[in-house]
């Protein structure tokens, strides 16, 4: 019985040698290698080397060497079984159940069938590419593209014919079995499940290769408008998706030297960059990122540049691959082009440096995933707030150092308005810290308790009962109040069903304002204490009504002084001092605003003394 071996190929992949081996001796970086004193003999002069490109470790004094298992065997006195345990352990990767070997050499022998047949497709799709008729569409294409020759045979581009079956007689002709061929990946099965046929037709080829150089799966592109633009091989015995990382087996070292990676999403936002001098980026296949390509990038580098396209889709797949890159620990930044560009366009418009600009201005992840969430969201409406927190707090918690963690917490809180002087918010942000801090469920009693309204202003609650109260007063008031006026209030859905009435001229009572607010729990509450509230009637009601309005709208603008406030104390700790200046100068100006405000209410209280 033993692991299988895909297991182990797996883990050998995610194992960073140099990591492990740093666990039992104390490696230093010289050149392209790391070197030590060797663990197996006494020596003072290091001769042991480690050399994560290659994956192996070697003395060049007690001749000692091979993998990450051979060292733990060695080191450890075990037998590879343990060996496979304990790198398994400090991987992070569950143990599977043994099987026989047997098993396991079937299925070897067929993962190495696989990677043969795909070798003679990619070399028959290369020729094709280079020199067939049929190519051209696909050299034109790659020309309009910018791709160059150079480019093209480094990455071992092809072009699948559009036949139903040329493919499977050139395999045939090479040797290979029907049988090998229908277990490739390279044919698909016709509906009655007899016959088969050439999976990719018509299509520019891109071989995926493992990190060790081995073509194991293909993605192949349209040429044409009526096809799906991409598809791409299925798993087969060489290939499990979501455990390889596109253009890996070319930047590996790059990514490694430079201390970071950039991960994009398609096969051209790889290889336009590489061609361009751009060598530390991965590419996630245009699917959604996966633990074990995390794990197997890791093994390069601790930090990465998420580039994903600026659109929708794009920032929703950045958003679901920064949680599982903080979930193995790398630093994370998120780098958005502008006008939402992907960085094969924005490259061969604007150019390389440029895009070397705008990289080194990369957002941390906490920055982006803050400014997400406020994105087309008003903090005012308390289900609004409720749906940010709730949006932001889940790539927090996925933070594993505690210092880090509560850092990005405190930013959060402080960009979504929870305040922790405010009497109200700071009881709400100590339990979602508690939350945070605690790996509980997200949706927590203090999240709720944002979506639920605050009590009514008094000048709300005055100005309401003045209109249910006097038809008059409502036909002269309703004119002067714009929907920005109360849009912001907890009582907005009330003011909204009194305008609507009251252009449908339909008498205000408690059935009608009740039928127009339905479903509001908030609504249904204030309906019969504004009713039945004879006190809120006054002698001089105009008055009272149009300094109620004007109450509203200097609460519009407090509340955007106090917006101000936070955005400007997250601009001066970023160091953006373009946006301190732009917040600086609205801030001076909605300041000169409030006080004109302000001073007639204040001359008229004088008067009235």
């Amino acid at each position: 019985m033993r692991y299988p071996q895909t297991f182990i190929d797996d883990l050998k992949r995610q194992a960073d040698i140099v990591r492990v081996i740093q666990d039992y001796v104390q490696l230093k970086k010289k050149g392209a290698n790391w070197m030590a004193c060797c663990p197996f003999h006494k020596e003072k002069t290091p001769s042991f080397s480690v050399s994560p490109a290659k994956e192996i470790f070697y003395c060049f004094g007690c001749h000692k060497g091979g993998s990450v298992f051979n060292f733990v065997m060695e080191i450890e006195r075990v037998a590879f079984p343990e060996a496979i345990k304990i790198v398994a352990d400090k991987v992070g990767m569950p143990l599977p159940k043994m099987v026989d070997d047997s098993r396991f050499e079937v299925r070897r022998q067929e993962a190495d069938q696989v990677i043969q047949l795909n070798s003679w497709a990619m070399e028959w799709w290369q020729q094709q590419l280079a020199s067939s008729n049929e190519g051209r569409i696909a050299r034109e294409y790659l020309k309009e593209r910018e791709i160059t020759e150079e480019t093209q045979k480094s990455f071992r581009l092809g072009y699948a014919p559009d036949s139903w079956d040329a493919l499977s007689i050139y395999l045939r002709n090479k040797g290979a079995t029907q049988d090998h061929i229908d277990r490739s990946g390279l044919v698909a099965k016709k509906e009655d499940g007899n016959r088969s046929y050439d999976r990719f037709r018509g299509r520019l080829m891109f071989p995926v290769f493992d990190v060790q150089g081995r073509p194991i799966a293909f993605g192949g592109r349209t040429l044409k408008g009526e096809d799906a633009k991409y598809i791409n091989s299925p798993e087969t015995a060489a290939y499990v998706k979501g455990r390889n990382l596109f253009g890996l087996n070319l930047t590996r070292d790059e990514i490694r030297r430079q201390g970071f990676a950039i991960l994009v999403e398609g096969f051209l936002d790889l290889i336009v960059p590489y061609q361009f001098g751009v060598r530390n980026v991965a590419a996630s296949l245009g699917t959604a990122l996966t633990s074990d390509q995390v794990k197997l990038l890791s093994r390069f580098a601790r930090k990465v540049v998420v580039n994903y396209d600026g659109d929708r889709a794009g920032v929703q797949a950045a958003k679901k691959s920064i949680e599982i890159l903080l979930a193995e620990d790398l630093e994370v930044k998120v780098l958005v082009l502008p006008d939402n560009a992907d960085p094969d366009e924005y490259i061969r418009k604007f150019g390389v440096t440029e895009y070397q600009r705008q990289r080194a201005q990369a957002q941390p992840h906490i920055q982006f995933v803050i400014e997400s969430a406020l994105r087309d969201r008003n903090l005012h409406r308390p289900a609004e707030k409720a749906e940010a927190v709730e949006e932001v707090l889940p790539y927090i918690r996925a933070v594993n150092s505690r210092i880090q963690k509560r850092e990005y917490f405190d930013m959060a809180m402080d960009a979504l308005g929870i305040d922790r002087e405010n009497v109200n918010t700071s009881a709400w942000r100590r339990e979602l810290w508690q939350t945070v801090r605690d790996n509980r469920n997200i949706r927590s009693t203090a999240v709720q308790a944002l979506t639920r309204r605050s009590d009514a202003t008094a000048a709300e609650q005055r100005l309401l009962g003045l209109l249910f109260a006097d038809a008059n007063l409502r036909r002269e008031v309703l004119p002067m109040l714009r929907e920005e006026d109360y849009e912001d209030l907890a009582t907005a859905p009330l003011f909204k069903a009194l305008l609507e009435l009251e252009h449908e001229g339909v008498e205000i009572d408690f059935e009608s304002l009740t039928s127009k607010t339905d479903g509001d729990e908030f609504a249904a509450r204030m309906i019969p204490m504004v009713l039945m509230n004879s006190s809120l009637h006054s002698s001089n009601e105009h008055y009272v009504a149009e300094e109620c309005v004007a109450t509203f709208r200097l609460m519009k603008i407090e509340q955007r002084i106090e917006e101000l406030r936070r955005e400007l104390a997250i601009a001066e700790r970023e160091q953006d001092d373009d946006k301190v200046l732009r917040l600086s100068a609205e801030q001076i100006q909605l300041s000169s605003l409030r006080q004109g405000m302000l001073q007639p209410q204040t001359e008229a209280a004088s008067r009235s003394r």
